[in-house]
């Protein structure tokens, strides 16, 4: 007998077999405890509330030991009692994936909340997936432009590769990926919403992306009141969204906002489930998360995903837990200036604490030189603005020094963008070589 007609008969017996339900022996906190169904980790159970009259809620299996499954719910657990029937979903989450995903935007668990058509008709995914094999992924090699002067010349970011956005809040992460999804190169935007404030959703849809950048993107929203397993689920869904567009042959610019939301969701999670706190309450199972989510993102043989995530940064501390481990494993950083922020210079960009991994690889030497002798300056005019502030800097001490205060509204100019600017890579770079080398008179 072939495998695939073993496979469908054991398919059909147990379809035709009695229908097993298991009951909920308790709920405690952020966890319920399912007892008389058998499950793996990971699969997905419904729960009948029973007289209360609200709809079926999913839960997640998360571990199991002889006393049941324990489980974690994907939704309001009000109403939810001991000894409600619980019933086997058949296997993980799932989400629809598919081109006619493209403008819509859907919750952490992938299912609509626009208003628009179904997406019944689509085929279904699950979310876990596995990241390419190292050595199957092709090499960095392609600039992918970000429609930003400042990221494409200064920290250039490459076809497939994973970079951070590190800010305090209130710094103008979000406006940044929205200017990313209005100009970048790639052919299809994934924008994952984590978090954030019910209050800005709409906003960031309608100002900030507008109808332009929807409609070449499609958008995850697991808002802060959400229940910490959906705003977990919500980045691997937004990440199998963005796989699956890679394997048809795209190239995917994949935003996440913000990935310290999906670790704070994850420690809510493992100390529900008493893990230990480890480095500042975060518990082990946080920085097991982050490399199995983060690798999944990159080149493959067929596309590739380019993934830009921001991180929170507790107190704008840059060794915060969250943020150090995130720089060890993506590959760059681009750091984000409160100071900037509060002077009115947007993109508040923090040029000389930012920096790509792949620029080698992606411009050429004479791109390199021109960003370098651009850095140079900015480092040297670091180096003496208290003592040109104060009056008692001499002029012809540092040329570099000097050049840089001579230049300085060029570069000034340069490094600003108007949120609502798109600047076209080549352009960008003709600019620059143009202020490096004519002194900024073509600035």
């Amino acid at each position: 007998m072939s495998t695939l007609s073993l496979d469908l008969r054991q398919r059909a017996l147990g379809a035709a077999g009695p229908l097993r339900l298991g009951r909920v022996s308790e709920v405690v906190g952020l966890h319920l405890r399912v007892r008389g169904l058998s499950a793996a980790v990971g699969d997905l159970l419904e729960i009948d509330p029973g007289s209360y009259s609200g709809p079926p809620v999913l839960v997640e299996v998360a571990a199991s030991d002889p006393n049941g499954l324990v489980c974690l719910p994907l939704g309001e657990t009000t109403g939810l009692r001991a000894g409600d029937l619980v019933r086997h979903t058949g296997g993980p989450l799932q989400v629809h994936v598919g081109e006619e995903l493209r403008g819509r935007v859907l919750d952490g668990l992938g299912r609509p909340v626009d208003g628009g058509p179904d997406l019944d008709h689509l085929p279904l995914v699950s979310v876990e997936n596995s990241a390419p094999p190292a050595l199957s992924r092709p090499r960095i090699n392609q600039q992918l432009g970000l429609g930003v002067r400042v990221l494409d010349t200064l920290v250039p970011c490459g076809r497939g590769q994973r970079i951070g956005v590190m800010a305090g809040s209130g710094v103008g992460k979000s406006t940044l990926l929205s200017m990313v999804a209005r100009g970048t190169d790639a052919e299809v935007s994934v924008i994952a919403m984590i978090g954030e404030r019910g209050r800005e959703v709409r906003e960031f849809l309608e100002n900030d992306l507008g109808p332009e950048g929807l409609a070449r993107s499609v958008v995850v929203v697991a808002t802060s009141d959400a229940p910490p397993v959906e705003r977990l689920r919500a980045a691997f869904v937004a990440t199998r969204i963005a796989e699956s567009f890679r394997d048809a042959g795209k190239h995917v610019v994949l935003m996440m906002d913000s990935l310290t939301r999906v670790a704070m969701a994850q420690r809510e999670l493992g100390l529900s489930a008493g893990e230990p706190p480890a480095t500042r309450g975060y518990p082990p199972s946080v920085f097991a998360l982050l490399p199995r989510l983060l690798e999944r993102a990159g080149t493959s043989a067929s596309g590739s995903i380019t993934g830009i995530y921001t991180v929170l940064i507790e107190g704008d501390d840059l060794q915060d837990p969250i943020g150090d481990t995130a720089r060890s494993i993506l590959d760059g950083h681009v750091v984000l200036s409160r100071r900037l922020a509060t002077s009115g210079h947007f993109p508040s960009v923090d040029v000389l604490e930012s920096i790509s991994r792949v620029t080698s690889a992606v411009t050429s030497r004479e791109q390199q030189a021109a960003a370098t002798d651009l850095r140079r300056m900015l480092a040297a005019h670091r180096n003496v603005r208290e003592l040109v502030e104060i009056g008692a800097y001499v002029p012809g001490a540092d040329a570099d020094a000097d050049r840089a205060l001579a230049l300085l509204p060029h570069i000034d100019g340069f490094l600003r963008q108007s949120v609502h600017d798109t600047a076209p890579t080549a352009e960008s770079w003709t600019r620059l070589a143009d202020l490096v080398i004519d002194g900024g008179h073509a600035a």
